[in-house]
C-alpha cells in the first residue's frame, strides 16, 4: 500500500488524511522527534515489549546479534519506532530501507555487504520485497552469506560474499502476504495491537510535553477517544488541536477547545471523518442498510473502490459499524444508531467499548463467517 502525500506539519490536512494511519511525508520529521528512544519509554504493547527485552538482554549477554525480528500489525502503531529502539538498546547502527525500494537482488546485496558487525537492518513493508531479492535474503539471514551472480546465460558465475552478522527487523502491515520460507526465518514474531484509550492519553501527555503544548487531562481524553486506537493519529490530532488553540484561544487546550477543533476537522466522537460517515450514510439512506456491493457503494460516495476498501472500511468494520458479508456490505445496528436512526428488525448488533477502544460482536455471528 503506497503512502498518500500530505501537507507539511504546519498546514491543515484534508479529512481522510487526518485520521489515516499512514504517515504523510511532511510529518516524518515531527514523528521522529516524538518517537520513544528506549523500551522503557515505549507506551503500550506490554507483551511485545517484555518479549523483546528478554530477547535483547539475552543476546547482549551472549555477545551475539539477536535473532531476526518480524513486527506485524496495522500502520501507525510503532513498528518503526520499535526497530529503532532495538538498535539503540543494542548500541548498534541501523540501516533503514523498504520492500518496494528493493527491486533487484543486487540492490539488497549492496545493502547487506555494507553492514557492519552487529548492525540492524530494518526493512519496512517487507512483504513487498521483490522475489529475487527475497531468495537472496534467505541465505543472508541463515548463513550470513550472499551469492552474487555475475554475467548472463551459460557464462554466468555465482560469487559468494560473506556478510557480517546482523539482525534483520522486518515490519509488515499484511503478514498474510509473507511467504512461508521468509516468515520461518524470523526467530521472533511480534504482533502490534491497537492502543487502549488510557494508553493514548499517556502518549498524548508525553507528546504534549515534547511539543510544548499546554493541555488539560480532559482534553487528552477527548483526543484519545477519537484517535482510532492509533498513536500516529493521536499525535496528528494533537498538533491540529494545538493549532486551533493558538489561533482561536489562548493556547491552552481544554476539552471544549479540543471538541471545537475536532468539529472543524469533522472528526466525530468515534473518530469517524467525512468519508467514513459518507459510506455509512450511503449504506443506510440509499440502500436501506445493505447488503450492497463494494463498487456500488464506492460510486454512491463518489470515491474509488480502493479508497473505500482500504481507507474507510478497516476502521468501520473494527468499530462494529459495518460488516463485510458474502452478499455485500451491511450496516450494523450501531451504524444506524450513530447516524441517529432506528435500525430495522434483524440488524446486526455490536457492543462497542467506548472507554477502552475495543470492539466486540454481541449477536448475529453468522453474518461475519466470511469477511473477505
Amino acid at each position: 500500500m503506497s503512502e498518500r502525500s500530505g501537507p507539511s506539519p504546519g498546514e491543515a490536512m484534508s479529512e481522510p488524511e487526518l485520521v489515516s494511519a499512514l504517515a504523510a511525508p511532511g510529518e516524518r520529521e515531527v514523528e521522529l522527534s516524538l518517537r520513544p528512544r528506549t523500551l522503557a519509554e515505549f507506551i503500550a504493547q506490554p507483551r511485545v515489549r517484555e518479549q523483546l527485552e528478554v530477547l535483547l538482554r539475552s543476546a547482549q549477554r551472549r555477545e551475539r546479534p539477536p535473532d531476526h525480528i518480524l513486527l506485524s500489525g496495522p500502520p501507525g502503531l510503532g513498528k518503526t519506532s520499535l526497530a529503532m529502539i532495538v538498535a539503540a538498546e543494542l548500541g548498534a547502527a541501523i540501516r533503514v530501507t523498504s520492500g518496494p525500494a528493493i527491486e533487484r537482488s543486487g540492490d539488497l546485496a549492496a545493502v547487506l555487504t555494507a553492514l557492519g558487525p552487529g548492525d540492524v537492518l530494518f526493512i519496512d513493508e517487507i512483504h513487498r520485497i521483490a522475489r529475487p531479492a527475497e531468495e537472496l535474503l534467505y541465505s543472508a539471514m541463515e548463513d550470513f552469506r550472499v551469492d552474487v551472480v555475475v554475467g548472463k546465460g551459460p557464462g554466468a558465475t555465482a560469487i559468494p560474499l560473506d556478510v557480517e552478522p546482523f539482525t534483520l527487523v522486518g515490519a509488515t502491515t499484511r503478514s498474510g502476504l509473507l511467504t512461508g520460507p521468509l516468515r520461518d526465518r524470523f526467530g521472533f514474531v511480534g504482533h502490534m495491537d491497537f492502543y487502549e484509550t488510557a494508553e493514548l492519553e499517556e502518549l498524548l501527555a508525553r507528546s504534549a510535553t515534547i511539543l510544548g503544548v499546554r493541555i488539560e487531562p480532559s482534553a487528552s481524553e477527548e483526543i484519545a477517544g477519537r484517535s482510532r486506537g492509533t498513536p500516529r493519529i493521536a499525535n496528528r490530532l494533537l498538533r491540529r488541536v494545538r493549532d486551533y488553540a493558538e489561533v482561536r484561544a489562548d493556547g491552552l487546550v481544554t476539552r471544549d477547545i479540543a471538541q471545537a477543533a475536532l468539529s472543524v476537522y469533522e472528526v466525530d466522537q468515534l473518530g469517524l471523518d467525512r468519508l467514513d460517515r459518507a459510506v455509512l450514510q450511503a449504506l443506510v439512506e440509499k440502500f436501506g442498510g445493505g447488503p450492497v456491493g463494494l463498487s456500488t457503494l464506492a460510486v454512491a460516495v463518489g470515491e474509488e473502490r480502493e479508497t473505500v476498501e482500504e481507507v474507510a472500511e478497516p476502521f468501520l468494520v473494527r468499530a462494529g459499524l459495518l460488516a463485510r458479508t458474502p452478499r455485500g456490505r451491511v450496516a450494523t445496528a450501531a451504524a444506524w444508531h450513530h447516524l441517529g436512526r432506528t435500525p430495522p428488525p434483524g440488524s446486526a448488533t455490536f457492543q462497542t467499548g467506548a472507554t477502552t477502544g475495543r470492539f466486540g460482536l454481541a449477536s448475529e455471528p453468522d453474518l461475519f463467517t466470511e469477511l473477505e
